[in-house]
């Protein structure tokens, strides 16, 4: 890679104060049928997920609550991501304490956050943006796990271990199919066969 290409890497695009009132209106503008992010300094627009997608959601959200009904699986929440928490993302669902994110605004602190969730989309930039950025940034937030359901691989990853400069210190997968235990403080097995029927 070139300097300059390296420099236009490290370059954002505008501060996050400016992405947030973007961001505020486009979810005005466009009744949520875009939802807008901004990792690594760029602007990423998340598309509208299909009935597949949102069935996963759906299915992992009924997991969390028949062993842990003392959390609670959020959709779409905003929160403030990577080191120093100039990232913003919507994951596709976050699991945290029963009633955490009462009282706290669009864009929240990921302190208390236990695990997040992205299901991968079929478009262009999913392997950017949910297996490189997204590790990375969700890690240097300290969020300790990141569930990446890739529809593509037919494969769940299970990240663990957050290191803020490195992201995830570890990643598990297993393929559609197999049982993955979500380890303590979370304590939920999750059987994947089901998952088989949501892809493509």
């Amino acid at each position: 890679m070139t300097v300059m290409a390296e420099r236009a890497l490290q370059t954002p695009q505008m501060s996050v104060r400016e992405f947030e009132r973007i961001a505020a209106f486009a979810a005005k503008e466009t009744d949520d049928a875009v939802r807008l992010e901004f990792i690594n300094g760029r602007i990423g627009v998340k598309k509208v997920a299909d009935g597949d997608h949102d069935t996963i959601v759906v299915w992992l959200s009924k997991r969390c609550m028949q062993v842990r009904p003392d959390l609670d699986l959020y959709q779409g929440r905003g929160l403030r991501v990577e080191k120093y928490r100039e990232g913003r993302a919507r994951p596709d669902a976050v699991l945290v304490p029963e009633e955490h994110f009462a009282g706290h605004g669009e864009w929240a602190d990921p302190s208390g956050v236990l695990l997040v969730l992205e299901v991968t989309s079929y478009d262009s930039d999913t392997d950017r943006r949910d297996r490189q950025e997204k590790p990375d940034a969700y890690g240097a937030a300290g969020i300790p796990f990141y569930l990446l359901i890739d529809r593509v691989a037919c494969a769940v990853k299970l990240y663990s271990d957050p290191a803020p400069e490195l992201g995830y210190g570890n990643c598990r997968t297993v393929p559609f199919g197999d049982t993955l235990v979500l380890p303590e403080p979370l304590g939920i097995e999750l059987d994947t066969e089901k998952l088989k029927q949501y892809v493509d």
